[in-house]
């Protein structure tokens, strides 16, 4: 009785939280569109049945062009409109952490240049980097039907390590899959040495993982090499149905508590509103039904993996890299049947169907 009176409230609250986010995303959408002249609105526009609204990648632009409006082509009045539909749709960790791994791609190409400078990198390879075309500026907007009239519209803004995802139907809208990366995952030269755009979900994937007792690690990791990717990148299946490792049911409260802690750093990257909806619905299941699996080391700059499983959410985070050092994160954010809003254009669809 008492779950079914929490399930209850989480929809009411649901509800509530959508109805309140909408307008505002929208609006900033189209103030951002009224900066744009002709030419850059006829190339950010997109059809919402456009194939491209769903599939994403976080190759860089060199190996995987992108349709819609380069941002090193907007100008500095679309910039401040930009920015302000990003801090629309995520918090305040989400949204440094979007720039924080723009940033990076512009200190990669320093850090080569530095090994090409010191002969640690012969012309042919500096070349073939220098033409993967990261930087800052190297990330595209589409938009996908018309947020001024449309009912159902979306939103990408995708480049090398990042891809977000907003897709809006009436007064729904969903931010899967979010996937954020950082090469370097630790910054090791430069003035930016030290910085770690994705600090903690390497720092509590590890808090968690060591405090299980021996068992409950054995049980939790997987024996298996650590793919260097997660497993639902772009060209694999995007969602898994197999639940591994170890269960919710069979932690601790405090391990529960710190499993807690890592879910939260990965939902709490969207503004406050969503992710209270989201983590209503984790809670409306319950954490006993979260499940948790490793590969690799239980040490930092070693390559390790895990997996965050539940029956509405699934979390991947990786950290392998292509020296094998454990300096190259990818991770993601899903939810179960909503990936570019699959669920809330059903729920329009059904709604409206006579």
């Amino acid at each position: 009785m008492k779950k079914h009176l929490i399930l209850i409230l989480c929809i009411i609250n649901f509800g509530l939280l959508k109805a309140q986010e909408v307008p505002e995303i929208q609006k900033r959408t189209v103030t951002f569109l009224e900066t744009l002249d002709e030419n850059q609105t006829n190339q950010v526009l997109i059809s919402l049945n456009d194939s491209t609204r769903t599939k994403w990648t976080n190759l860089p632009i060199g190996l995987a062009p992108r349709s819609g409006l380069q941002y090193a082509d907007f100008s500095e009045k679309s910039k401040i409109a930009f920015h302000k539909i990003l801090s629309e749709l995520l918090s305040s960790q989400g949204y440094l952490k979007t720039f924080a791994i723009m940033q990076v791609d512009d200190i990669l190409h320093e850090l080569f240049e530095i090994k090409y400078n010191r002969g640690e990198m012969d012309d042919n390879t500096i070349k073939m980097i220098r033409g993967l075309n990261w930087d800052y500026g190297n990330y595209f907007l589409a938009i996908a039907g018309d947020p001024k009239t449309d009912e159902q519209w979306g939103l990408k803004f995708e480049g090398h390590h990042l891809s977000l995802n907003l897709t809006v139907s009436g007064q729904e809208f969903s931010m899967t899959p979010l996937f954020l990366g950082s090469d370097p995952a630790v910054v090791e030269e430069t003035q930016y040495a030290e910085l770690r755009p994705l600090s903690k979900e390497e720092d509590y994937g590890f808090w968690f993982v060591n405090s299980l007792d021996d068992a409950q690690k054995a049980k939790a990791t997987l024996d298996e090499k650590v793919r260097g990717d997660i497993i639902t990148s772009p060209d694999r299946p995007q969602w898994l149905e197999t639940f591994q490792g170890i269960k919710g049911s069979e932690l601790s409260e405090n391990q529960r508590q710190i499993l807690h802690y890592l879910i939260e750093e990965y939902v709490a990257n969207l503004d406050h509103k969503k992710a209270e909806e989201y983590l209503a619905k984790l809670h409306a299941t319950g954490m006993d039904e979260v499940y948790f699996a490793w590969i690799g080391s239980y040490e930092p700059m070693k390559a390790h993996y895990y997996i965050i499983h539940s029956p509405d959410f699934l979390i991947e985070y990786d950290n392998v890299g292509f020296l094998d050092n454990a300096n190259h994160i990818h991770s993601i954010f899903r939810e179960k049947g909503n990936d570019f809003g699959e669920d809330v254009l059903k729920n329009h669809r059904m709604a409206h169907h006579h």
